[in-house]
């Protein structure tokens, strides 16, 4: 599975953008879509995570709020809609995709098996 990041950009404190995530083929229902982010050195945390069936979304509180997946089955593809940005949320971002994962495990970036490019989000102070 190949996934293509895309909607990344510079925007202004308090500004909104809208991540996607396409992936190259049709993922089953085991298949959870996720965002990580890093930003210059520090480690790659997780952002929020969605399993196909979208009944369920997981956040970190950092972005709790303000953040939103969401999921289009049918094209292959996720979205992850980030309002009230801040200076601190400046990161590449980088969508994932694997199967088989369980709530404990969606938070382990080691846990996750396909990956994205990255889309370099950036938030003017």
């Amino acid at each position: 599975v190949q996934l293509q990041a895309s909607g990344g950009g510079l925007v202004q404190t308090g500004g909104s953008l809208r991540l996607s995530c396409a992936a190259s083929q049709r993922t089953g229902n085991r298949w959870h879509m996720g965002w990580f982010r890093q930003a210059p050195g520090k480690e790659r945390e997780f952002v929020t995570a969605i399993p196909w069936s979208g009944t369920t979304t997981h956040y970190a509180d950092s972005v709790k709020g303000r953040f939103t997946i969401s999921r289009d089955n049918a094209k292959n593809t996720a979205y992850l809609q980030m309002n009230l940005l801040k200076p601190e949320d400046t990161a590449v971002y980088y969508c994932t995709a694997s199967a088989g994962l369980i709530t404990s495990s969606l938070r382990l970036k080691d846990q996750w098996r396909y990956w994205g490019q990255g889309t370099q989000v950036t938030v003017s102070s």
